[in-house]
């Protein structure tokens, strides 16, 4: 039980092994490590949205891009928008499903590690518990008179315990429990959206050099927004920004052109 308000810098008497063990053990993996949030669920962060949105929308744009200019040197419409459907498709499904699995082992080895954390506290002996609160309190310069009030705390409940040992000592966030959805859709549709834009002007224009003329202009616009949008949110400099969308633009164009003339080169060597 926690300490009592009145005697805040007094040691709590320590829980008995038996009661933490049941209701330790009763319950799931992920209730017990929510159970110990205040808010009631983890923190969902929201750094790991823009992460997958950016990765899935710069390979959506680039690498379609790059296969449908490669694939306008054959001169054939219907072919560029059959292969890059085909691209498109199953990019949007690679890439979904790594970023799922991704998100997943990064939740399965939270979990892991917040097993053999909990075995580990069950195993220690009060004074040990103590002594690596100080040991961890200590590496950021708390005095061990400072922490004491702290170890008292965390030593009254060890789930708090836990968790302090898991932020601090581990250094690991608790994921989000819906996370690996979040992550696979996020990615997934950002790459279509991405991997779509540079393919509309084969849709929509008969001439096929037309068509690619337009897809450049509109690609270029696409990668110089993105990259100068993507470094200006995470940055918030707009030096940083140009720079961003000048890497973006430079990697877009270096990997279009690069395939059309792999493409131009092997169709002059077939005929």
């Amino acid at each position: 039980m926690p300490p009592t308000e009145s005697s805040p810098l007094l040691p709590a008497e320590p829980p008995t092994e038996t009661p933490f063990r049941q209701a330790y053990d009763s319950k799931p993996l992920d209730a017990r490590s929510t159970s110990s949030q205040s808010s009631g669920s983890p923190r969902f962060d929201y750094g790991d949205v823009l992460r997958d949105v950016i990765i899935g929308f710069s390979d959506g744009v680039t690498v379609p891009f790059a296969l449908t200019a490669g694939l306008s040197s054959l001169g054939s419409t219907k072919l560029v928008i059959a292969g890059g459907l085909a691209e498109l498709f199953s990019g949007m499904i690679s890439m979904g499903l790594g970023a799922y699995l991704a998100a997943v082992t990064e939740r399965d080895t939270y979990a892991s590690h917040e097993a053999r954390a909990g075995a580990h506290g069950l195993a220690c002996l009060p004074a040990e518990q103590r002594a690596e609160l100080h040991a961890i309190l200590g590496r950021y310069g708390v005095s061990r008179a400072a922490a004491e009030p702290l170890v008292d705390e965390l030593c009254a409940d060890r789930r708090n315990w836990l968790r302090f040992k898991m932020d601090f000592d581990l250094r690991m966030d608790e994921p989000d429990a819906h996370r690996a959805c979040v992550s696979g859709l996020t990615m997934g549709l950002s790459y279509f959206v991405g991997g779509l834009i540079p393919m509309v002007p084969y849709f929509l224009l008969a001439d096929i050099r037309d068509a690619l003329l337009v897809s450049v202009a509109v690609t270029v616009v696409i990668l110089l927004a993105f990259g100068y949008v993507k470094n200006y949110v995470a940055i918030r400099n707009h030096r940083a920004g140009a720079w961003g969308a000048l890497q973006t633009l430079v990697i877009g164009v270096l990997a279009a052109g690069t395939s059309y003339l792999i493409v131009k080169a092997l169709d002059r060597g077939d005929a």
